[in-house]
């Protein structure tokens, strides 16, 4: 339908007994995920005297109504197995609506929507079922990976993807506000748990990452200090490459729902759980050492900036940009 997304839409499809219409729109004969389905029910074992308030109780109606989600979904995966082109283009349109299907209710639709589900990934950045990334997976491979952002560009920026791309592993793109939310209901897929790349608890490289971390505690702990309850903990990661700093979270609420949780009329202050993970084979350590050594005041300026730059690569804003940039100018004399 042209309207889905609008206000004025309302969902349903035409009820008849034996020809004569009863309803122009039988809203219980669809559940809201499968809302966008346009089409004529003709039943004989309908009264035609049946009111509404006694039609939403019917027995058989809500029988009818079974049979049709049924019948959506066998011909949604028939369209998905041999008409790709179409349903990816049905997707499209409609993604989003199965995706709030699988998060409303506490997940009580995941195991209908589940197969039904696409995202866009890291190999050749098309669109993937869960159960294509399943079964293309490597054997060491224990989880699903996934990276949320504002789109598949940014995300590809992120430092965070880099070690598990590293790894020769997939990584599915969440460009969708619903995505992650919708994957915290379905919790595993065939087994295998989803996994954020920005989740503190990744596992790779763990006891590195606990070596390096107790090699310079003292010196972690003066981060945190100069963060004032920023952050829940500074450590060393191993997941870092090319980049000094990133944030992670702890927790079930991640960095990317906290964004979209607080843009909401009603959201409050949710905050995640930030974990400042600090690359210690990278240069800028390395002056960071020197600053924790010999400077307070300097060691307190880089603390500050590279917090600050790990807000930006998370698409988060600065409290205060005029330090920010008063404190980069100062590392640069």
């Amino acid at each position: 339908p042209y309207d889905f997304y609008t206000p004025d839409y309302e969902k349903g499809l035409e009820l008849y007994s034996s020809g004569v219409m009863i309803m122009n729109k039988c809203s219980d004969l669809l559940p809201d995920y499968f809302g966008f389905v346009k089409g004529i029910v003709d039943s004989e074992d309908l009264s035609l005297n049946i009111s509404r308030e006694i039609l939403q109780h019917d027995r058989q109606l809500k029988l009818i109504a079974k049979n049709i989600k049924t019948k959506i979904k066998n011909e949604l995966e028939k369209m998905l197995k041999n008409e790709r082109e179409n349903y990816e283009k049905f997707y499209e349109a409609f993604g989003r609506t199965l995706k709030y299907g699988v998060y409303s209710d506490f997940g009580a639709n995941k195991d209908v929507l589940q197969d039904l589900l696409m995202f866009h990934s890291s190999k050749d950045k098309s669109l993937i079922t869960l159960d294509e990334y399943v079964s293309s997976m490597p054997e060491d491979q224990k989880h699903i990976y996934y990276a949320t952002g504002a789109s598949i560009s940014r995300i590809e920026k992120l430092p965070q993807t880099e070690a598990i791309l590293d790894q020769g592993y997939e990584i599915l793109y969440f460009t969708d506000e619903v995505d992650e939310f919708a994957i915290k209901m379905l919790m595993n897929y065939k087994e295998k748990e989803f996994k954020s790349v920005s989740s503190a608890d990744l596992d790779l490289n763990k006891e590195k990452d606990e070596q390096d971390t107790k090699e310079n505690q003292g010196l972690f702990d003066q981060m945190l200090s100069a963060l004032s309850g920023k952050v829940k903990t500074v450590r060393a990661s191993n997941r870092l490459k090319s980049h000094p700093v990133c944030l992670a979270n702890e927790g079930d609420i991640s960095i990317e729902m906290e964004k979209v949780l607080n843009a909401m009329p009603d959201g409050g202050n949710v905050k995640a759980d930030k974990v400042l993970e600090v690359n210690v084979n990278h240069d800028v350590f390395k002056s960071l050492q020197l600053a924790f050594e010999n400077d307070k005041d300097r060691f307190e300026l880089f603390t500050d900036v590279l917090y600050n730059q790990a807000l930006l690569i998370e698409g988060l804003s600065i409290e205060d940009p005029v330090a920010y940039a008063d404190a980069v100018c100062k590392l640069m004399k």
